[in-house]
């Protein structure tokens, strides 16, 4: 009896499963290091990538999650010749200890000194001790690349995305996209931002949309970490990169202390405060993981600068 080269299946699952497989393999790979809830990975799922994210855990949040194909890894223990097929690789390797030694603290000024070998550790420091190790995540998006790139035989270009205080330690960004400052392979024209009206709370408060009465827009809107609930990253409290409770890494300062944007989430729905959740709380790592997400305007440019030609027809 003849047979076939071609696969059988037993069910329709099979089929289904088989059919999803030969439309992502028509598509280009992007890989997205370190991704979180998937902000560069909604701009390349935009445009039409079929994107893999790798991170430690996975960020989910109620309806919240990573929008791609998602694999727990750690990314030092990446080997990038499995990426010689990618089109692109994009990254955001964590920014805490960067943000931190970036205030004017004199703690965090005292770290900054050590990890320079100009001072001693202050008590209790449980970060990076050496240069290596606090670049280190950094480093590997940049060994990965060229992994990638030697095993296919052709440069895979690559974007990473961290804070302006990653800048002493990594190397002046090649580019800056409001508060989202990037190295690698950035293209030569890059968006523009829109500014639109500020709007304050009440004369002489902060700027902060998370009060139930702001009625306006945030200002840079395409170029500031700008979460559509959690505000703006440099808002005090709510971002990495201005409190120490966000950075998660060196001092704390308590509830009612003023730091912390205590209005409700989500229209005044939920009954939590951010002021009252510790460092490691679902509620605390749910909003650094929406502050941390890279804006749609920029990844869906850089997703678009670097669709393969390959795949032009196609697209």
């Amino acid at each position: 009896m003849p047979t076939s080269d071609k696969p059988s299946y037993s069910a329709l699952g099979d089929k289904t499963m088989a059919a999803n497989v030969t439309v992502q393999s028509r598509k280009p790979l992007a890989i997205d290091l370190f991704c979180g809830l998937g902000g560069w990975t909604e701009g390349l799922l935009a445009e039409g990538y079929h994107a893999r994210g790798y991170d430690i855990e996975a960020h989910e949040y109620g309806e919240e999650k990573y929008p791609g194909e998602l694999i727990l890894q750690d990314v030092l223990t990446l080997d990038g010749a499995q990426f010689k097929d990618a089109a692109l690789i994009v990254a955001s390797p964590p920014c805490q200890e960067f943000s931190y030694m970036a205030m004017p603290w004199t703690r965090a000024k005292q770290i900054a000194r050590a990890l320079r070998g100009q001072d001693t550790f202050p008590e209790g420091y449980t970060g990076s001790r050496t240069l290596a190790e606090l670049t280190a995540l950094f480093d590997a998006c940049f060994r990965i690349q060229r992994e990638a790139s030697a095993a296919a035989g052709h440069h895979i270009p690559m974007v990473v995305e961290n804070v302006k205080g990653a800048q002493p330690w990594v190397g002046r960004a090649a580019w800056a996209f409001g508060s989202y400052f990037l190295w690698g392979d950035i293209p030569a024209l890059m968006p523009m931002k829109k500014y639109h009206e500020r709007q304050k709370v009440k004369a002489g408060s902060q700027w902060n949309i998370n009060r139930p009465n702001f009625t306006g827009t945030l200002g840079w809107d395409e170029g500031l970490k700008v979460p559509s609930e959690a505000g703006r990253r440099t808002d005090p409290g709510n971002g990495v990169r201005f409190t120490s409770r966000d950075c998660g890494v060196e001092g704390t300062k308590g509830p009612g202390a003023g730091w912390f944007n205590d209005a409700k989430r989500n229209g005044g729905t939920e009954t939590g405060y951010l002021s009252q959740s510790g460092s490691k709380s679902p509620a605390r790592k749910a909003a650094a993981a929406r502050i941390a997400k890279i804006p749609l305007p920029l990844s869906s440019w850089i997703a678009r600068t670097y669709w393969p030609a390959s795949h032009a027809e196609a697209a």
